[in-house]
């Protein structure tokens, strides 16, 4: 049964950086395209970006296109999301989500996901 642990989240000035990173264990990742999205307090959850499992046409949402990037390195089962100029908006807690498809994981249709990572971003 296919297992995602997200880990690098934390707190962080405006217009600084994090690094988050998706582990998985079980079957392996390559067969799935492989996502995050986010929920803030009192908001509904957001899907943030997604990587196809042949890393063609990766999917970003106009709120973090040019400041979000994902990347994938199948043979450590991992997935990565590189943020930066990070602002307040971005707070919230992130979810790695594996899926068939891109276009369904950034519905929130997903088979599987992780526990999530906060992410705080002060001002």
């Amino acid at each position: 049964q296919l297992q995602l642990v997200e880990s690098g989240g934390g707190l962080v000035q405006s217009g600084g950086s994090l690094r988050l990173s998706c582990v998985a264990s079980g079957p392996t990742l390559i067969y799935y395209d492989v996502g995050w999205f986010r929920q803030a307090p009192g908001k509904e959850r957001e899907g943030v970006s997604c990587i196809p499992h042949d890393v063609q046409n990766t999917v970003y949402s106009d709120s973090v296109k040019g400041r979000f990037t994902i990347s994938r390195d199948n043979a450590k089962n991992t997935v990565y999301l590189e943020m930066n100029s990070l602002h307040p908006d971005d707070t919230a807690v992130y979810y790695c989500a594996a899926s068939k498809w891109c276009t369904g994981m950034m519905e929130l249709k997903f088979e599987v996901r992780g526990q999530g990572t906060q992410v705080t971003v002060s001002s």
